[in-house]
């Protein structure tokens, strides 16, 4: 019997993970049915969008106070649906703030519930361990020490990899991504990622652009792009003339894992991107602002010196973080010039960024999906 699930993936990097996702299932059950709230890539792998992704995409105690009334409202209209529907699975695909109180809501109900990455509460929240508890019948895991970690507080789980340690290449043809991108071949290219979400835009586009124009007063032959989702791009747009680069830097429809490809060096707003940016094997200064208030009730929660992926992973500076005050025009293209003139340093995270991207790599969709299967067979 083919089964009918249910899913809630927020903003780009959950519709990626749960486009993944679904790719894996619906080989293993083609006539697999699967609806919710999603976007783009979990459209192509056939699921059905009861609202889309982006209705989730909010960063911040205060960001997602302005939204509260609109989120809690689908979430509160989701929950009547899949009561009344009674899929035989639900699937919280990362943004735990909505998906994991649905979550308890349904399992207390009778459903059977997964969620795919495990909350971060090795970096923050430890609290909501009972949460997650009471919330999930099984924990799709993404890094190798989650397990044991929710094992030792009575949560069942799964390593299965990272999905985009398979997607992205162990070696990026640098060649052929400049080329794809109508870039000089030659020459150094440094990749401007601000965010996907308009509040991150907002906080730190301009500055990034800001450090841009710094550093092309030593080094004016350096290639400028800027990937850019397309509800965002007039955002990205504006900040560019702002700060004078227009003509300088070239702003891409999407295209992102390209961008990443193409640089030797990537400016990047801290969250899932700073992973990809890994296992590019690409240098990077992470950088990351946002409202005030939101700031120091995150600074208060949180467990570890870190707070970019690739440095919680390696549990080091591996690369710098600026944050918040210190993510300055100044200090960034400081950072930025710093790898530049560097090689040998560039050489040294590469190859530990080979070492991690080996350690997530995993078949994820298979794992995943005989995982998922034991829940809806149980």
């Amino acid at each position: 019997m083919e089964p009918r699930v249910a899913l809630v993936a927020g903003e780009a990097s959950g519709d990626l993970l749960a486009g993944l996702l679904l790719g894996g299932m619906r080989q293993r059950w083609p006539g697999l049915q699967a609806a919710g709230i999603g976007g783009p890539r979990m459209a192509e792998n056939g699921f059905q969008a009861w609202w889309p992704h982006d209705k989730l995409s909010v960063r911040g105690y205060v960001e997602v106070l302005r939204h509260y009334r609109e989120i809690v409202g689908i979430r509160r209209q989701l929950r009547e649906r899949l009561l009344r529907e009674r899929p035989q699975l639900f699937i919280g695909v990362d943004a735990p703030d909505f998906n994991l109180d649905l979550e308890v809501d349904l399992r207390a109900a009778g459903l059977r519930t997964v969620h795919f990455v495990c909350p971060s509460i090795w970096a923050w929240r430890p609290e909501r361990i009972e949460k997650i508890r009471r919330a999930c019948d099984h924990v799709l895991c993404i890094f190798p020490f989650e397990p044991d970690l929710l094992a030792r507080h009575g949560v069942a789980a799964t390593y299965v990899g990272h999905p985009l340690a398979n997607v992205i290449p162990m070696e990026a043809d640098k060649a052929a991504a400049r080329v794809a991108l109508g870039l000089p071949v030659d020459g150094e290219v440094v990749a401007i990622l601000p965010g996907s979400r308009k509040s991150e835009i907002h906080a730190l586009a301009r500055r990034f652009l800001d450090a841009a124009a710094l550093v092309r007063r030593s080094r004016p032959a350096v290639t400028w792009i800027v990937p850019a989702l397309p509800a965002l791009r007039p955002a990205i747009d504006a900040a560019v003339q702002a700060a004078g680069l227009a003509g300088v830097v070239k702003v891409l429809d999407g295209q992102s894992h390209l961008a990443l490809a193409a640089c030797d060096v990537t400016l990047i707003a801290s969250g899932t991107a700073t992973l990809e940016a890994a296992l590019f094997k690409r240098p990077m200064v992470i950088a990351y602002a946002m409202n005030t208030i939101s700031w120091h009730m995150m600074r208060r929660q949180q467990l570890q010196p870190w707070v970019g992926l690739p440095n919680i992973l390696c549990e080091q500076f591996v690369v710098p973080e600026l944050l918040q005050h210190d993510a300055t025009p100044q200090a960034l293209a400081t950072s930025l010039l710093e790898w530049l003139d560097a090689p040998a340093r560039m050489a040294a995270v590469q190859q530990t960024f080979t070492e991690l991207h080996q350690r997530l790599r995993r078949d994820t969709a298979t794992l995943a999906t005989d995982a998922i299967q034991q829940v809806i067979e149980g």
